[in-house]
């Protein structure tokens, strides 16, 4: 069920945490992934942040249009299942 509001569409029963629908934690993801493959525990916060930095900096354009570009698949993948999990 939706209600309308100024400007602003309202859905219920939106799902609390629907990782499928969100690309950031995809990338989330890659940049963990990416951290992983140091050989040594970066030694404090400061290094581990500049670890993070080096690392997001270095994505690829097409990183991003990878998620962004299946967004269509994914919507229709969480439909398809009333909401329920997904391949995603």
């Amino acid at each position: 069920m939706t209600h309308e509001g100024p400007g602003v569409k309202y859905i219920d029963d939106w799902p609390a945490q629907s990782p499928d629908l969100g690309p950031i934690e995809h990338l989330w993801h890659h940049l963990k992934l990416k951290l992983s493959l140091y050989d040594k525990k970066a030694k404090g916060i400061y290094e581990l942040w500049e670890r993070v930095e080096k690392e997001w900096d270095s994505f690829d354009r097409e990183v991003y249009r990878r998620y962004i570009d299946t967004m269509p698949a994914r919507i229709n993948a969480v439909i398809d299942t009333n909401g329920g999990f997904t391949k995603y």
